[in-house]
C-alpha cells in the first residue's frame, strides 16, 4: 500500500513538473510571437511614428542585445552553479516575469523615440534573462525520452491560441491581453521562489534531484558536446536558417492584404481554425519523429515542407498574373495550412533541440546560444531585411522569390551535407575492414 502511495505521489509529481514547463514555455513563446515581434512594430510605426527602416535598426538592435545578454546569463549560470539549482532558476524566472509585466504595462504609453529605445534596452535584458533560465528548466522537469512529445505540447497549445482567437495586431490590443494572463502567472510563480511550507517544498525537492537522473541530453551520451563542436555549430546554423527564412517569408506575408485575410487573420472563424488545427497536426507529427527519428531527419521534413510552401505561394503568384480573371478567389487555403505544419515542425525542434545537445552543467550556455543566436538574431535580422525589402517597394512576388531560393538551398545543402557525411562513414568502414 506504502509502494503505490508513494508511485502514486511520484507520478503527480512528474505530471506537475510537465504542466509547469509548459505553461512557463507556452506563456514565453506567445508572448513573443504576438507582443515582441508583431506588437513593437506596431507601437513603432504607429504611435511613435518612426519609419519602417527606422524600426528595423531597433528590432536589429534588440535582437543584438538579447543574445549578448543571454550568452552572459548562460555562461554566469553553469558557471554559478545556478543551472542545477531549480529555485534559483525559479526565483530568476519570476524576476524576469516581473520585468517583462512592468514593461507590458506601459509599452501602449510610449510615444517618442527615447522612450522606444529604453524599452527595447529594458526589454532586452529581461528576455536575455528569460531564455536560458526557462529553458534550463527542461533538464529539471522534463525527462529525456519525453521531451519530443513535451515541446509538441508546447507547440501545438502556442499556436492554437494564437490562430483561433481573434485579436487586432496592435500593442495595445497585445498588452492588453498579456498583462491580464501575467497577473496570475507572477502570483503562481511568487509562491514557487518564496513560500515555504511541506507539500510545496516536497514537490521541489524532488523535481530539483531529477537533473542527477535525466538531466544529460538524447545526443550528449558519446563525446561531450561543447559549444565550439560540430555537434553544436551544424544544428545551430541549420536552425538559423530556418528561422531566418520564416520570419523573412511570415512578415511580408502577414502585410499582403490577399493572403492574409485568407489565413492567419482571415475574419472567418472557420478558416483560423483550420490553420490552428493545421498547427497542432504538425506539432504531433514533428514530437512523433523527433522522439523516434534521428536529427537529421526532421530537419529534412523541415527543409521540405518550408521549400514546398514557398514554391506553392510563389506558383500561385505567378499563374495570377498570367490568369487574373481566373484567380480571382484568392490564394490556395493549403498554403498557409502547410506552412503552419512547417513552422510546428520547426517550433518543436526548437523547443526539445537544446537541452538535448546539453548537460545540466552546460544547459545554460547552450540553450542562451542556440535561442539567441538561431531564435532571437535570426528572427530580428529578417524582421530587419523584410521591413528594409518593403521599404524599398521591392514586389510580392520578388520578396517571395528570395525566401523560396533560400529555402531550396538550404534542402539542397542539408541533403548535400548528409549525403557526404554518409559517404566519409562508409570510407571510414571500408579501411577498417580493410586493416
Amino acid at each position: 500500500m506504502e509502494l503505490k502511495t508513494h508511485v502514486r505521489k511520484r507520478r503527480w509529481t512528474t505530471v506537475s513538473g510537465y504542466g509547469l514547463f509548459v505553461a512557463l514555455m507556452v506563456a514565453g513563446y506567445y508572448y513573443n510571437i504576438t507582443f515582441v515581434q508583431l506588437g513593437l512594430i506596431d507601437l513603432g510605426t504607429r504611435l511613435v511614428g518612426m519609419s519602417e527602416t527606422t524600426v528595423s535598426m531597433w528590432m536589429a538592435a534588440l535582437a543584438l542585445v538579447t543574445l549578448v545578454v543571454a550568452a552572459v546569463t548562460g555562461l554566469t549560470m553553469d558557471r554559478r552553479g545556478w543551472s542545477t539549482d531549480l529555485r534559483t532558476k525559479l526565483r530568476l524566472l519570476f524576476g524576469v516575469v516581473c520585468v517583462q509585466f512592468a514593461l507590458t504595462l506601459v509599452a501602449p504609453m510610449i510615444r517618442t523615440v527615447p522612450a522606444f529605445g529604453a524599452w527595447i534596452v529594458f526589454a532586452s535584458i529581461g528576455l536575455g534573462v528569460g531564455f536560458p533560465v526557462s529553458f534550463s528548466l527542461a533538464v529539471d522537469l522534463v525527462p529525456v525520452p519525453d521531451r519530443g512529445y513535451v515541446a509538441a505540447a508546447i507547440t501545438a497549445i502556442a499556436y492554437f491560441l494564437a490562430n483561433a482567437i481573434p485579436l487586432s495586431w496592435s500593442v495595445d490590443v497585445f498588452s492588453q491581453l498579456m498583462v491580464a494572463a501575467m497577473a496570475p502567472g507572477l502570483f503562481v510563480l511568487g509562491i514557487l521562489s518564496f513560500t515555504s511550507f511541506d507539500r510545496l517544498e516536497t514537490i521541489l525537492d524532488v523535481l530539483g534531484e531529477q537533473h542527477e537522473t535525466y538531466g544529460t541530453g538524447r545526443f550528449c551520451h558519446g563525446d561531450p558536446i561543447r559549444a565550439r563542436s560540430l555537434a553544436f555549430v551544424v544544428p545551430l546554423v541549420l536552425m538559423f536558417g530556418v528561422f531566418f527564412i520564416d520570419s523573412l517569408g511570415f512578415l511580408r506575408i502577414i502585410d499582403t492584404p490577399s493572403l492574409l485575410l485568407s489565413s492567419w487573420q482571415s475574419p472567418e472563424f472557420s478558416t483560423r481554425l483550420f490553420i490552428a488545427v493545421a498547427h497542432v497536426v504538425g506539432a504531433v507529427m514533428a514530437g512523433v519523429i523527433y522522439a523516434n527519428y534521428s536529427l537529421s531527419r526532421i530537419f529534412l521534413w523541415t527543409f521540405a515542407l518550408f521549400a514546398l510552401t514557398h514554391v506553392m505561394y510563389t506558383s500561385d503568384l505567378r499563374f495570377a498574373e498570367l490568369f487574373p480573371t481566373i484567380a480571382d478567389n484568392g490564394m490556395s487555403p493549403l498554403n498557409p495550412a502547410l506552412y503552419a505544419v512547417a513552422v510546428s515542425f520547426y517550433t518543436t525542434l526548437n523547443f526539445a533541440l537544446w537541452p538535448d545537445l546539453s548537460t545540466p552543467e552546460t544547459i545554460g550556455t547552450h540553450s542562451a546560444i542556440g535561442i539567441g543566436v538561431a531564435g532571437w538574431l535570426a528572427t530580428f535580422s529578417s524582421t530587419a531585411l523584410a521591413l528594409y525589402f518593403q521599404a524599398t517597394e521591392l514586389t510580392l512576388l520578388s520578396h517571395l522569390n528570395v525566401v523560396q531560393a533560400l529555402s531550396l538551398l538550404l534542402l539542397f545543402g542539408l541533403a548535400v551535407g548528409l549525403y557526404a557525411r554518409r559517404m566519409v562513414e562508409l570510407a571510414r568502414a571500408n579501411r577498417g575492414a580493410s586493416a
